[in-house]
């Protein structure tokens, strides 16, 4: 909600994202797609429109389009058509580009987002079509010039529409991050945002709550989740202004401006009726076997939601434990492989703390981890089987991080063996209360807060080594006595 000065607005927000299909080939030629390349050196005569040049439908990009909608919960459409979207672009060679609009090959699907509250929220698809990417126009290579790099043009994009169903910038936040979840773990796109594998248009309106859906604006070509919401906050904000100084939302389509965090004016918003739609008559209708489809639903991952479920279910983790790890494939991946065999709280504790602060601070994504999770999980043992204590595993830790050795060798290495002989636990105890004997007599007195300073005189004395539960146990009779 926005609370102008005439009362409170509310937010109606609805999303346009578009994903690169994770190909070798792009939608309808043989081209390569990487990531790259020397200008215009992935073009093939169907990706620039030679007279004469006939697109062939990529099995590949489709079979990812029906996995996705799979992934989405979404109906898939066995039979879908290709349509010609009519617009001059310096970029777009043929003047036209192939995409699907009355017929889409995915339909209404959903995606349920976790809030920060506990509860859940659905949030509606509308679809999913398939169309290729225009190429990229370069306007900072020559003072006076614009280039132009077709290696883009024609590569696979998945246009995936929500409902207007998102009610604040912090809820498409979330929207976002839960589909790119759901894209990777499904492999059909790698949401890379810094490569333009994922981007983003944000349709935005306010109203009265309970009131008709107002005026919208469309916010292009945003190319992270951060500024995705940023524009969402601005174009709201702006948009009450506007109407509670007396003036009209005009429908159009606008920039966000990142440096200036504000969204300025682009065009006036299209309807579909200027692009001239039509069937392309080089395409025929693309018509899917049903058992093909279900082929791929029964090779679909375990995707997030489930993911989670099973984190919660099966291995007692929080919710809120569970959506973390579950963020990233291959964090739930790592997860599964630390805690398997093991205490799978004490699992998602390292994995979340201390491995992940690692990471961080190296700046490497846990693909990169120098801790393989056999050696984090053989770190655990050590610690379970009392060879170490909880406060030497953290430095045994660190160690790996820094040098990528085995727990094992860095214990027996550095001598950390936790000290469990009784008699020598004992032994440094009684030095320690005869070296404090004020202290003992302080604490004897009813200070009890003081305990905590012997046992950091004892475990100091033993080099951090004596075993914690001996510590408290021995250290406790004597100071009774």
């Amino acid at each position: 909600m926005i609370d102008g000065r005439s009362g409170s607005w509310e937010t109606v927000i609805g999303l346009e994202v578009h994903a690169q299909i994770v190909s070798n080939a792009k939608l309808f030629s043989g081209a390569a797609t990487r990531f790259g390349a020397e200008p215009n050196t992935q073009v093939s005569p169907v990706d620039a429109a030679f007279p004469g040049m006939l697109p062939v439908i990529n099995r590949h990009c489709v079979e990812q389009a029906v996995k996705t909608g799979l992934g989405l919960q979404a109906q898939i459409n066995c039979t879908s058509v290709f349509d010609r979207k009519n617009y001059f672009y310096p970029d777009l060679p043929a003047g036209y580009q192939i995409s699907q609009y009355s017929q889409p090959i995915v339909g209404h699907g959903r995606i349920v987002l976790d809030l920060p509250d506990g509860s859940t929220r659905t949030i509606g698809i509308t679809r999913l079509h398939l169309e290729q990417d225009a190429g990229k126009s370069l306007h900072d290579q020559h003072p006076h010039w614009s280039f132009v790099d077709l290696n883009r043009a024609g590569i696979g994009l998945m246009e995936i529409v929500s409902e207007p169903d998102l009610r604040s910038a912090e809820e498409a936040g979330l929207y976002l991050r839960k589909l790119r979840t759901i894209l990777r773990y499904l492999g059909t796109c790698d949401g890379n945002m810094e490569e333009g594998s994922l981007r983003f248009d944000a349709n935005v309106s306010v109203r009265r709550p309970g009131a008709a859906y107002g005026t919208r604006c469309e916010i292009k070509n945003l190319n992270s989740v951060r500024h995705v919401m940023q524009a969402i906050e601005y174009e709201a904000h702006r948009q009450v202004e506007v109407i509670e100084q007396g003036g009209q939302v005009v429908q159009e389509t606008r920039l966000f401006d990142v440096a200036r965090g504000v969204t300025r004016p682009m065009r006036s918003k299209e309807d579909a009726h200027d692009y001239r739609y039509f069937p392309d008559p080089d395409l025929v209708p693309l018509v899917l076997d049903p058992a093909w489809v279900e082929e791929l639903r029964a090779g679909l991952p375990e995707l997030p939601d489930a993911k989670k479920a099973r984190f919660v279910g099966e291995l007692g983790l929080s919710p809120e434990d569970a959506a973390v790890l579950v963020a990233e494939q291959a964090t739930a991946l790592y997860f599964e492989q630390v805690a398997r065999g093991r205490n799978p709280k004490t699992a998602a504790n390292w994995v979340m703390g201390d491995l992940f602060a690692a990471l961080n601070r190296l700046e490497i994504g846990i693909e990169a981890s120098p801790v393989s999770p056999a050696q984090l999980g053989a770190l655990i043992d050590l610690v379970a089987d009392g060879t170490i204590s909880g406060r030497l595993a953290k430095d045994v830790f660190a160690e790996m991080v820094a040098t990528g050795a085995d727990p094992g060798t860095i214990v027996e290495r550095k001598g950390l063996r936790q000290v469990t002989d009784a008699d020598a636990i004992a032994a440094a105890i009684d030095d320690v209360l005869a070296a404090q004997a004020d202290k003992v007599a302080q604490y004897r007195a009813g200070r009890d807060k003081l305990y905590g300073f012997f046992v950091g005189q004892v475990m100091r004395a033993t080099g951090g080594k004596a075993n914690p539960a001996l510590v408290n146990e021995l250290l406790t009779k004597k100071l009774a006595g």
